[in-house]
């Protein structure tokens, strides 16, 4: 199938660049045979491109002559082997994907457009042709519009079955199962009414016009005779060296991009090496140019086919190389029965696939930012040519990420510390000077008596103005604004020292300024922040060294051991901000009560949180051991566990217990739940009871005592008061008592 499409386009390609036709076909032969087994993709399928019609036109016109033009290849060929060796195939990767699907478009609307003309016999442009503006100083639609004053019966039955064919075959299973290629039956059948049209004498016969017109050699002398060779006599002329850089440049870009295309196409998902298809390009110019051959690049068209014909390995493209060398040998005159319309409703089909209504309407869904720069690519595609077409619409998504950039270069986030609140500006991975404005604005926006953090832990590149903006901040408008700014994750060659102002852990001054209902909100929120995902950025190497000294804790908790309930990670706090004491059940035991009293009364933590969980292991095993009337020591292997389980059972009203199979779906669980909450309220009259210290404490207002319960499933932490907790005011719900 791909040779069936790729022999019209070698012809059509040759003539829309004013070459000998010949020369199309061995750039087909070379592409196939000897790129396709030098390249490392699958389904890429390469040969004489439409993209560069215009160009090698234009530089065969320069230069003269033919021969002196297949120079100009073979040094492009020289290059493209360079940009490989030295790894130059990444800018591929800069390429946006609305883009490459711009491109796949494009390529299927322009067959559409430009075959429909050849499907009905109007065949007065090349079939290669893929321009808006033709060698013939037509265009695309004023061609269609000939086309109606221009309809050869004969080609378009052939062509129009051809198409009826082709969508029959892909919806009938049978047909669709079929080892047969459905091309080559479209070919088949054109060939066969072709011969019975001008055998019979009818008026529909197709004249040779519309016909292949294979060069046809009586024999082997003669078809090597259609080999032609570089003039080496022009080396030192510097327009061939100049020919030769723009031939490379914009194969190489043609290429890298129908890779990235044909990838994107591939069911499989292979990804084609960019720097080795390079290398293998440049050796297929090179032998190109040395035979005669056009310059070659990988062709979306003829991968295309490939993909949809059913191609799995780079084998197909080999094959339909040496097909082309074999029947152009062998076989030219029968190749010269096929008519243009038959191979015309292939490619129009093709054209069908790539330029689909789902692929227009997935760009549509995905929002302006993606849909402008594909549909611009397409239109700017179709009304101008490849190249020029594929410019614009990456200068289009290069302006669109520039504006992106410029709306938001900066992520910022309102970080409240137990020292107070601070604004950290999270920096972009590359900061230009387009965001000068938005960065000197938000700086001055920061209020007197302010905090401000640029973080620069995830930029790879500062602009020199930028760093000026910074420098000037620091020395000048900070101090007259009364406003402390600290710089973290700053590169040594930026001449910006990292330095931090402000106090992200508990130190001394901290705690003593903190009320309890103060520590109850720093909770409140860190647990909100733990739930969003917005946790601060804390540098726990600075807390490391800013910690040794001494810890000035602003809480205790005292929660179950749970692996899923982990305090300073449920809070959003950092190193020395709490004294974590966990026991399973968060029973307050004679040691923990004793670790609870040095916290507050000799290193002065202000609030006390016993923290209850859902699903709590402990309180289960607690309900089903009491329900059962057994011991934790005789119904698991743990020997110490019965005072721990005993503790949790005085929450629970044995009144209110089930057997194990009397529980309705969901109601065990509620029910564990609840005693899991009473448990901390007996937990917080168990301190007040046995501690004196924590009580006197709590009796001077020097502390306050909380509940609380954390839902495993949700990452909430509910905060509640009993008639035992505070005789300080919280702006937190009262709890029953047990």
């Amino acid at each position: 199938m791909v040779f069936l499409v790729a022999l019209p386009l070698c012809l059509g390609v040759a003539l829309a660049s004013n070459a000998p036709l010949f020369s199309g076909v061995l750039a087909g032969i070379v592409g196939g045979i000897l790129v396709g087994w030098l390249s490392g993709s699958h389904k890429s399928v390469s040969g004489p491109a439409a993209g560069l019609t215009a160009i090698v036109a234009s530089q065969i016109g320069q230069l003269g002559s033919f021969e002196t033009f297949l120079l100009a290849v073979m040094l492009a060929g020289v290059i493209q082997i360079l940009l490989g060796v030295t790894q130059m195939g990444f800018i591929a990767a800069f390429f946006p994907g609305s883009v490459i699907k711009g491109l796949l478009a494009a390529i299927g609307v322009i067959l559409i457009l430009k075959q429909l003309p050849h499907v009905f016999g109007h065949d007065s442009d090349a079939e290669g042709e893929m321009s808006f503006f033709q060698p013939d100083h037509r265009n695309t639609f004023t061609e269609l519009l000939d086309t109606v004053f221009d309809i050869q019966p004969g080609a378009a039955l052939v062509g129009l079955l051809g198409i009826l064919l082709l969508i029959a075959w892909d919806r009938v299973k049978v047909l669709k199962k079929s080892p047969v290629p459905a091309a080559l039956v479209v070919v088949i059948m054109g060939v066969v009414i072709s011969l019975i049209l001008r055998q019979s004498g009818s008026r529909w016969a197709i004249s040779a016009s519309h016909l292949v017109q294979v060069p046809v050699a009586k024999d082997l002398g003669a078809f090597i005779g259609f080999l032609q060779f570089p003039n080496f006599s022009q080396f030192g002329n510097p327009v061939v060296y100049a020919a030769a850089i723009t031939i490379a440049i914009v194969a190489t870009l043609e290429t890298l991009l129908n890779l990235q295309a044909v990838d994107k196409m591939d069911p499989d998902q292979h990804h084609a090496p960019p720097n080795r298809e390079l290398v293998a390009q440049g050796i297929g110019n090179v032998v190109s140019g040395l035979i005669g051959g056009l310059p070659v690049t990988s062709v979306v068209v003829r991968s295309s086919v490939n993909i949809n014909a059913g191609g799995k390995t780079k084998l197909s493209a080999i094959l339909h190389g040496i097909l082309l060398l074999l029947c152009v040998l062998l076989m030219p005159a029968w190749l010269n029965e096929i008519p243009l319309s038959a191979l015309a409703s292939i490619l129009i089909m093709t054209g069908v696939k790539l330029a689909s209504p789902q692929l227009l309407r997935q760009m549509w869904s995905e929002g302006k930012t993606q849909f402008l720069p594909f549909i611009i690519t397409v239109l700017a595609i179709l009304f101008t040519d490849l190249l020029i077409g594929i410019l614009i619409g990456l200068g289009v998504a290069i302006a669109f990420i520039l504006r992106s950039n410029l709306l938001r270069p900066l992520h910022k986030i309102m970080e409240k510390h137990i020292s107070g609140d601070v604004l950290r500006i999270e920096l972009a991975n590359q900061v230009s000077f387009l965001n000068r404005a938005t960065l000197e604005k938000t700086l001055h926006e920061v209020p007197r008596g302010g905090h401000v953090l640029l973080d620069a832990r995830s930029t790879d590149y500062i602009d020199p103005d930028i760093l000026d903006l910074i420098e000037d901040f620091k020395k000048t408008t900070a101090n007259a604004h009364g406003v402390k700014l600290s710089l973290a994750g700053f590169k040594d060659n930026y001449l910006l020292a990292d330095h931090i102002q402000y106090v992200d852990y508990s130190s001394r001054e901290v705690q003593s300024s903190l009320t309890p209902a103060a520590v109850l909100e720093i909770l409140r929120a860190g647990n909100k922040r733990f739930r969003s995902g917005e946790r601060i950025e804390r540098d726990y190497s600075r807390q490391i060294g800013a910690t040794a000294g001494g810890q000035f804790p602003i809480a205790v908790v005292l929660g179950c051991i749970d692996s899923r309930a982990p305090a300073e990670a449920l809070f959003d706090l950092g190193l020395g901000d709490i004294f974590s004491a966990r026991v399973a059940g968060n029973i307050a035991t004679t040691e923990l009560l004793g670790s609870i009293e040095y916290a507050c009364a000799v290193v002065g933590a202000k609030l006390v949180v016993v923290l209850g969980h859902t699903s709590c292991g402990a309180v289960n095993a607690a309900v089903d051991l009491l329900a059962a009337a057994k011991k934790a020591s005789e119904a698991t292997p743990c020997g110490n566990l019965d005072g721990l389980v005993i503790e949790i059972q005085q929450a629970i009203n044995p009144a209110t217990l089930k057997k194990p199979g009397q529980w309705a779906a969901g109601e065990k669980t509620s029910y564990t739940n609840e005693i899991a909450r009473l448990n901390v309220v007996r937990t917080i009259k168990t301190i007040r009871q046995r501690s004196a210290t924590l009580n006197k404490l709590l009796e001077e207002g020097k502390i306050a005592i909380v509940g609380s319960l954390y839902d495993v499933a949700t990452g909430e932490v509910s905060f509640f008061q009993t008639a035992d907790s505070s005789v300080t005011k919280l702006s937190i719900p009262m709890a029953a008592s047990v």
